[in-house]
């Protein structure tokens, strides 16, 4: 057992499990508009320009989606709204204190065609630069490889700031900070959430309090394309039986109709995204009150999952043609089949049977209709947990899955980096000229 590598899956966990207020990739312009406006330290009134270069993968998931407490969707409202009323030190919570009064304000700047959104021609996966301009001054914010990492900050053309290079860091250093899943496999992560002690973890039930309060406000509002209140109406009607599935896919559904549909109430993403923070957390917290858990087997099972999640999407760029909900539904299904009774064998076959399911679902940005790929995965999750209960898997004989799970996920892993690339541009060119 590596006690050694428990420091590290702690850190990681904190790090990439967060509050985040509304999809991940319209917040991050928001938040580099905020910084702007604050580095200018001027009002509303006095920005007269707001320029935003965003790269093509950003661009694509924040096109189509609904910005929370506007009404509206796309990068323009998420840019003008952060530098109206952004809150730089509230992070993926930049729009915590959007009032009405700041989103017709904002919405006045784009009727006056003073915001910009084009694609950079940057390498970086993830890339937003915005520049806000007032009569006399300009300051420009520039974030890039995580939703919240300031790159550099340019004021009137002069760079104030700029980050510390990656490589600096010594060869431990980079292990331990980037990437603590160098000398880890699913088993290390097995042992770690199962046997670590509950107070160094119990952090984690936040992902299951700010979750679960989204999807009852997914089913209690109008949000979205209402998949969790639609299988919800389907029951009361008698169309659908009730059940475990059916929570899993109308509880989880719900919490993304009302993430992706604006709703002003954080989710607790996972790997810098909202809805895989939903679709690691919420089918875990179904199956754990269907079995009557108690408050520890919940956190271990919840920590299973996010970790899981993490460990898998470490292997994948941070945005890509594979859609994320259904990585972080491998992580739900290891706590899912935990909680079950499962032990490690029957985890790993599960996710071997999810890849070999769900492997390839296309992600074509942000947008309300995320809601029904989380209820997809999710249902794939439970589908792969009870098979798996009663012996049954996909094998390594099986297209891309592999005999053990760790290499079925960097199989995974390699089709998202490699062949889907050119998948993701195709993507892209198809919203942009439809």
């Amino acid at each position: 057992m590596k006690h050694t590598l428990w420091p590290a899956f702690i850190d990681v966990v904190k790090r990439d499990v967060v509050p985040a207020l509304g999809c991940t990739e319209p917040v991050s312009v928001a938040l580099a508009a905020a910084i702007a406006v604050n580095k200018l330290n001027i009002n509303h009134q006095d920005i007269t320009a707001i320029n935003v270069l965003v790269s093509a993968n950003l661009m694509k998931n924040g096109m189509g989606v609904t910005v929370p407490g506007t009404g509206m969707v796309g990068l323009e409202i998420a840019a003008a709204a952060g530098a109206v009323a952004g809150d730089s030190s509230a992070q993926l919570e930049v729009l915590k204190n959007l009032t009405t009064d700041n989103v017709a304000i904002a919405k006045t700047m784009l009727d006056k065609k003073m915001v910009t959104v084009n694609v950079a021609n940057v390498s970086n996966i993830l890339y937003s630069k915005v520049t806000i301009f007032s009569a006399n001054h300009s300051a420009t914010v520039t974030i890039a490889d995580s939703h919240t990492h300031v790159l550099a900050i340019e004021e009137d053309g002069i760079t104030t700031y700029i980050a510390e290079p990656q490589n600096t860091l010594n060869p431990a250093q980079k292990t331990i900070k980037s990437n603590p899943f160098i000398d880890a496999c699913a088993q290390d992560i097995f042992d770690f959430a199962t046997q670590a002690p509950l107070a160094e973890i119990e952090f984690i039930k936040q992902a299951y309090q700010l979750n679960n309060d989204l999807s009852i406000e997914g089913l209690q509002g109008n949000y979205g394309l209402q998949v969790g209140a639609t299988f919800q109406r389907s029951v009361e009607r008698g169309l659908l039986a009730g059940g475990l599935l059916t929570d899993v896919l109308l509880r989880t559904a719900a919490a993304s109709d009302a993430r992706m549909g604006g709703a002003m109430k954080p989710a607790m993403s996972n790997s810098g995204s909202g809805n895989q923070g939903i679709a690691a957390t919420m089918p875990v917290v179904v199956v754990a009150e269907f079995i009557k858990a108690d408050d520890e087997q919940l956190i271990r099972a919840l920590m299973l999952s996010h970790l899981m999640a993490i460990y898998i999407k470490s292997y994948q760029n941070k945005l890509s043609a594979l859609c994320g909900a259904t990585t972080a539904s491998m992580g739900a299904v290891a706590g899912m089949t935990w909680l079950l009774g499962g032990d490690i064998k029957q985890i790993s076959a599960a996710i071997n049977s999810m890849i070999g399911d769900i492997a390839g679902m296309i992600c074509d940005g942000a947008k309300t209709s995320c809601a029904m790929k989380v209820s997809s995965s999710a249902g794939s999750a439970v589908k792969s947990a009870l098979m798996a209960l009663d012996g049954i898997g996909v094998t390594g004989n099986e297209g891309i899955v592999a005999h053990d799970v760790d290499s079925t996920i960097r199989n995974l892993s390699a089709l998202a980096n490699g062949s889907m690339t050119q998948t993701d541009v195709q993507i892209l060119d198809i919203m942009i000229n439809k």
